[in-house]
C-alpha cells in the first residue's frame, strides 16, 4: 500500500490503530540510532531515510533529482516492512543474520534489502537499532558507488 502522505507523522497517523504503536517505536528506534546526515522524510510512498543532496550532489543515479535512498519503512497488507540498501549492498548481511537469532525466536523473513514482520511483537527494535548506528552516510555513499561501478 503506498501512502500519499506528506510527512512521516501523516503517514503513521493515517495508519490503521493496530499498526501505530509499533511503527511510531520503529521510527523513533531509526531516529535514535542514525548517524548524522541521513534525513528522514517520504518516497515511494514510505517513510523513508536518505543521504541528501547536500552530501551527495549527484543523487539517485536513477533519477538524478531525487536523494540517495538508504533505508524505508512501510505498513503492507500483511506486513511491516524495513528495508535497508547496506543489507543489500552486503556490508553488514551476514552480521544481521547472525545477531537475528540472538534477539527473535522467529524465522528471519527478509529479501534482498527488505526485513518482514507479521505482527508487532516480532520486531526487535534493538536489533534495528544497531543497524542502523552501523553506517555512516559515507559509508553508505562508497558502498553505493563501489556497487554502481560494477
Amino acid at each position: 500500500m503506498l501512502s500519499k502522505a506528506a510527512t512521516p507523522e501523516e503517514y503513521i497517523e493515517g495508519l490503521p490503530e493496530d499498526r501505530k504503536q509499533i511503527m511510531s517505536q520503529i521510527r523513533k528506534t531509526i531516529l535514535k540510532n542514525l548517524p548524522k546526515g541521513f534525513k528522514e522524510g517520504m518516497g515511494y510512498g514510505m517513510i523513508g531515510y536518505v543521504v541528501p543532496h547536500s552530501l551527495y550532489p549527484s543523487g539517485y543515479h536513477c533519477d538524478p533529482k531525487l536523494p540517495l535512498p538508504f533505508m524505508s519503512l512501510a505498513s503492507q497488507k500483511n506486513f511491516i516492512t524495513f528495508y535497508h540498501m547496506g543489507l543489500y549492498g552486503g556490508a553488514h548481511l551476514e552480521w544481521f543474520q547472525k545477531e537475528w537469532t540472538k534477539h527473535s525466536s522467529k524465522k528471519l523473513d527478509m529479501g534482498k534489502s527488505c526485513v518482514r514482520f507479521k505482527k508487532a511483537e516480532d520486531v526487535p527494535l534493538a536489533l534495528i537499532g544497531e543497524l542502523c548506528a552501523k553506517m555512516t552516510p559515507q559509508q553508505w555513499i562508497d558502498l553505493y558507488e563501489k556497487n554502481l561501478k560494477k
